[in-house]
């Protein structure tokens, strides 16, 4: 049999191994997905999972639940040499190996694009997967318990301050989710008031939102700022050594809480350790119906969709244009790419892929949202509503829309869960302060206290 390898296991890569194993027949070919990660993210609702309207686990899809034929290798390709058709996979435990294939599709997404700004690596959390939107809701959580035993100062300001860098749609969807969280758990902390949160949100162009046409944006910028944000258009971020943030525009403030999501870099496995075609952007290049090519010609048994292939947009009037990375193209992108496999292998010539766009929505936070599809605009609790109703259509199988659809529920009669689970991050400290052996003390030390440490 034929082996298909599927390099990653994001939107394109589960969608396209999920639809081949419907289609192809036992005996046509073995279908092999490697990712380092045993679970495809739905991103849309990490913003959610960050305001603890959803729960961590719903947000995520189990790759051995649902691909029953795929044999999954939980690594991650370092080299792709389609020339020898193999690929070097480095397991997290053990050598690296070599594995052979006979058709490819390269689906490994993007990765974080970071800039080297001083303290950003050291002090900042991206959102691009589910422990990070976690991590982001733990430490809000955290930062409100440990504020609101302090009084009104600069140490108090600083864990209330929160500042996302970038406004493109996951920062502004989570800079809203996470505004509504903090703005909600005032009920429940009386030591603290509104004056006390400082939201930040940083965008180096003059608008955000790119996806939206300017007068939508415009109203996404005074609906968060009549909620208290601060939104700081055409501003870079300079520094964040230490958590001081020092903006271009002069603009300075500590931050307790910072948010990297300012765009998606080229996954350095495609850009730069393989030998099929890629763009300057580091992007694979393909043709319309998702067959990895060069202007010479077709490169056989190589096919590439999602986040990291320059897919053109036929649907678009502008010539050259090219799909947008976002999940609405992958999932289509995915659906089409599996059919046009099982096609060729079945002798039938491959299909364009063309996607009509069904418009952009956006969360702004509990009640609040933006939808625009071409000039019809909507904003508020009914884009609210289609946002929730797309997404819990959109998110692959019935026991991940029933799952979501029931912690909504429950959220209506009970509200947000409002625990933390930070020390989830370092689960030996409390072990090891309870296993550790008490010192003898100097004939001539001071008495021990009740609740001094040992």
């Amino acid at each position: 049999m034929r082996r298909i390898l599927v390099v990653g296991g994001g939107y394109a890569g589960f969608y396209t191994a999920w639809k081949l194993e419907k289609t192809l027949r036992r005996d046509e070919a073995e279908i092999v997905v490697i990712d380092p990660r045993p679970y495809m993210t739905y991103q849309p609702f990490l913003p959610e999972v960050a305001a603890g309207s959803i729960e961590a686990r719903h947000a995520a899809i189990s790759l051995r639940s649902h691909l029953r034929r795929a044999r999954l290798i939980h690594a991650s390709v370092t080299r792709i040499d389609h020339s020898s058709k193999t690929v070097v996979v480095q397991p997290q435990d053990g050598d690296a190996f070599e594995l052979g294939y006979d058709i490819i599709v390269v689906t490994a997404g993007a990765v974080t694009r970071t800039f080297p700004i001083p303290g950003v690596i050291e002090n900042a959390i991206g959102m691009k997967h589910v422990e990070e939107a976690v991590a982001i809701r733990d430490r809000l959580l955290d930062a409100f318990d440990r504020a609101s035993v302090l009084p009104p100062g600069p140490e108090r300001s600083r864990l209330l301050t929160v500042a996302f860098v970038g406004g493109g749609f996951s920062g502004v969807e989570g800079f809203g989710e996470l505004l509504s969280l903090a703005t909600a758990l005032l009920k429940s902390y009386p030591e603290l008031r509104f004056s006390d949160l400082a939201f930040h949100l940083v965008e180096a162009r003059d608008r955000i939102l790119p996806e939206v046409t300017d007068e939508p944006g415009r109203w996404v910028v005074r609906s968060l700022e009549q909620r208290g944000a601060h939104i700081h258009l055409g501003a870079q971020l300079i520094s964040a050594d230490g958590g001081h943030l020092v903006l271009s525009t002069g603009e300075e403030f500590d931050a307790h809480t910072i948010v990297w999501t300012a765009g998606n870099g080229a996954n350095p496995v495609v850009a730069n350790r393989t030998d099929l075609p890629v763009t300057a952007r580091g992007s694979v290049t393909v043709r319309a119906d998702l067959r990895v090519a060069t202007p010479e010609g077709i490169v056989p048994d190589a096919w590439a969709a999602g986040d990291d292939a320059a897919v053109p947009d036929l649907a678009s009037p502008i010539e050259g244009a090219l799909t947008v990375p976002n999940a609405q193209h992958a999932v289509r992108q995915a659906k089409r790419l599996a059919k046009n496999i099982v096609a060729t292998l079945r002798g039938e010539e491959p299909t364009d892929y063309v996607h009509h766009s069904l418009g952009v929505v956006a969360t702004l936070g509990l009640g609040k949202g933006i939808f625009q599809w071409r000039g019809i605009v909507i904003t508020g609790f009914l884009a609210w509503v289609m946002h929730r109703g797309y997404h819990v259509l959109a998110i692959p199988t019935w026991e991940r829309k029933v799952r979501v659809l029931l912690v909504w529920a429950s959220a209506v009669v009970f509200g947000r869960d409002i625990i933390s689970l930070l020390s989830v991050q370092h689960p030996r400290r409390a072990f090891l302060g309870g296993t550790r052996p008490v010192q003898e003390r100097p004939a001539d030390a001071e008495p021990e206290t009740a609740g001094s440490p040992r």
